[in-house]
Order: C-alpha cells, then sequence, then structure tokens
C-alpha cells in the first residue's frame, strides 16, 4: 500500500510539473511581444485557424508554421490561385471554409470586399503600412508587400533564335515571338487580371481588348497560376514570361538560372499589392484578427526573403529585399492604377477579353493551352 502510495505521490509531482511547464508556456505565448494578449487568449481559446493563400507555397508554409509556433493554435493552410479563393469564396455566399486570405494580388481581394465577403477589422498594426494606398479605404484588406509586373526571358534561347528581348508592351506583338510567350489564365490567376487591367488602362478600353487578341496570336500558354511563367523560363521551355519580376528573381538566385533576363516596361508598368483579408462569416474571428496583426508585423513579413519570396515590403518596420534593388527593381517605377475601375470592372473585361479570342478563333475551352490545373 505504501509502494502504492508513493507511486501516486511521485505520478502527481511530475503530472504537476508538466501542467506548470504548460501554464508557463500558455503565459509566455499571451505575452508575445508586440500583441495584444487578450486576444491571443481569445484566439487560443478558438484554437485553430484556417488560411488560403496565393503566394509562393515556401513562404506561405513558413509564416503559417510560425503563426502556429508563436501562438500556439493548430493552423492549415490551403495554397490556391487568388481567382481560385476568389470564386471558392463568392461560391460559399458568407459561410467560409477558411478564415483568412493570404498573398496574391488586390484585384480579386477588391471585388471579394464589393461583394460584401470580406470583414472589416481595424488592425493596430497597419499603423506601420507605409502609404494609404496599400490597405482598403474601409480596412477590408491590408496590403503586406508590392511586386512589378514585367517581362522575363532566356537570354540562350533569344540568342540562338537571333532575337532582342521585348522593351515594352507593343514589342510582344511582334510576328517573331509567335509560340515563345507564356501568360497565366485570366479565368485563375489574379497576375492575369492584372495584366488585362494594366493593358486597358494604358490603352483603351477597345484598344486594351484587341491588343490582347493580338497578343494572344503568339502565346503558347496560359498557366493556371501567375508565376507558372517564370518557372519555365529558366529551362527554355518559355522563352518570353510575363508576369511579377520578383518571381524572376527567385528562379536566378534561388534556382540557378542565370540565363534569365527582367524587363521593366519601358512607358511604365503597374504592381500587384499583396494582401491579407478576414472572409465574412469566419469561423475563428479571433484567430482571425491575430493572423491580421501578425501578417502586419517583421515576425511575418520579414520571412519572406528567406523563403524565396523578393517582393518589396509596405511596412514601416520591416527589412526590405535588397536583392530586388540589386535587380534595378524600383517599387514606385509605376503608373496611376485605378484601383476603383478595376473593382467595378475585371469580371467584365474577363468576360469581354474571352469573348473576343473565342471570336478570333482562339479555343478558349482548350485546358491544355489556358489550363485549370
Amino acid at each position: 500500500m505504501k509502494k502504492l502510495t508513493v507511486v501516486l505521490l511521485v505520478l502527481m509531482v511530475a503530472m504537476a510539473g508538466v501542467f506548470a511547464q504548460g501554464a508557463q508556456e500558455a503565459a509566455k505565448t499571451a505575452s508575445v511581444e508586440g500583441f495584444d494578449s487578450e486576444l491571443i487568449k481569445a484566439a487560443q481559446a478558438e484554437g485553430e485557424l484556417v488560411v488560403y493563400g496565393s503566394c509562393e507555397e515556401q513562404y506561405l508554409s513558413a509564416v503559417v508554421e510560425n503563426f502556429q509556433k508563436l501562438f500556439g493554435i493548430k493552423t492549415v493552410y490551403q495554397r490556391l490561385s487568388t481567382g481560385e479563393v476568389q470564386a471558392k469564396i463568392e461560391e460559399e455566399k458568407g459561410n467560409p471554409s477558411a478564415d483568412v486570405f493570404f498573398g496574391g494580388t488586390t484585384d480579386p481581394y477588391n471585388m471579394l470586399a464589393s461583394e460584401g465577403l470580406l470583414e472589416r477589422y481595424d488592425a493596430k498594426n497597419a499603423s506601420h503600412i507605409s502609404k494609404s494606398v496599400y490597405k482598403h479605404k474601409d480596412n477590408l484588406w491590408y496590403g503586406i508587400y508590392t511586386g512589378l509586373l514585367g517581362f522575363m526571358y532566356n537570354a540562350d534561347s533569344l540568342k540562338r533564335l537571333g532575337l532582342e528581348p521585348p522593351k515594352d508592351f507593343p514589342d510582344l506583338l511582334k510576328p517573331e515571338y509567335k509560340g515563345l510567350i507564356w501568360l497565366s489564365n485570366y479565368n485563375t490567376a489574379g497576375t492575369a487580371k492584372l495584366v488585362i487591367n494594366t493593358v486597358i488602362q494604358k490603352y483603351g478600353h477597345d484598344a486594351g481588348v484587341q491588343y490582347l487578341v493580338d497578343l494572344d496570336k503568339n502565346i503558347e500558354v496560359y498557366t493556371k497560376s501567375g508565376s507558372g511563367p517564370s518557372k519555365n523560363v529558366g529551362t527554355g521551355e518559355c522563352v518570353i514570361g510575363i508576369g511579377f519580376l520578383h518571381d524572376g528573381i527567385y528562379q536566378i538566385v534561388d534556382n540557378g538560372y542565370t540565363n534569365i533576363g527582367l524587363v521593366i516596361p519601358s512607358s511604365g508598368t503597374t504592381c500587384e499589392i499583396g494582401a491579407t483579408a478576414i472572409f465574412k462569416g469566419a469561423k475563428h474571428q479571433n484567430a482571425a484578427k491575430l493572423w491580421i496583426e501578425y501578417a502586419l508585423s517583421p515576425n511575418c513579413v520579414n520571412l519572406a526573403k528567406e523563403n524565396g519570396s523578393y517582393q518589396f515590403l509596405v511596412l514601416d518596420n520591416a527589412e526590405q529585399p535588397e536583392i530586388a534593388y540589386k535587380f534595378g527593381l524600383d517599387p514606385n517605377n509605376v503608373i496611376d492604377y485605378d484601383f476603383d475601375d478595376a473593382t467595378a470592372n475585371t469580371k467584365k473585361y474577363i468576360s469581354d477579353v474571352m469573348t473576343a479570342l473565342a471570336n478570333a478563333g482562339a479555343a478558349t475551352g482548350d485546358e491544355s493551352r489556358f489550363q485549370v490545373k
């Protein structure tokens, strides 16, 4: 009997130690520097967060893992293109299967906002956003990074073909580039939606749609994701890719494709604003709010350059990726972008372009060319 009593006492002491350690860890978590302890406790009580992400998976995985480590909240994610997230949230009509959106261009965010499918949250860490353009006017989304739209090319392939790289948007229509250009799918990729809006804002609606019809004659494939072209330039499968230049930098720096050249269009270009937001009807409201505060902090955004994402950061307390400047990129070297027009008309513009392409004979239903997987 005495032996049993001793064993029970030992077990009780051991369990007390475990609980004490757990309490210490909880207390530590509840006082992460720069974050509201009451919000952390409320988020921990919910116990879970679901993230849809449209940045590259390496970065997405890193920020999710760090959030879970910092706050002790089970966090799961799914990587989807911005167009896929938009379609999914629209279909779910206020009963979303995820709590927050992270990364990807803001045109789909603005469309979701205009449809009442994003939740307002007045984030404290938004005070570090450097320009008002980097956030929604009603705090329905917040910017975290910005990246320049441009062209990437395989220098070896162009040299072999005896061709010069394009310098501006009109150059992409040259007949010698037939079958050499890759772009992303207007229906699935936020990058491609930005291309449509950029071209229409540069040339006007009718001329812009016609430009994209003419460009189609030179395009080999439309990838599902906006980063798709960049991933195939170094190998030469894609000779000229249209997309974000930081994706090209990743291929050069991280994957060793030094044969890739980058082009900032000479007449000016636009930039994406990568964002984050809470979905209307999110099941884990406090964890979602904590995510927004986290996403607007160095704890999150400083992981970008360590995980192959070289966009310029829009927070004044973040560490900029110096490598982007070395490649001549400048986040201020962009034309004025009409976000209101893009919000109001992107769906119409996509429909207009796809209809014009079909009328011109493009097989828009061919999923081997207009990829959706």
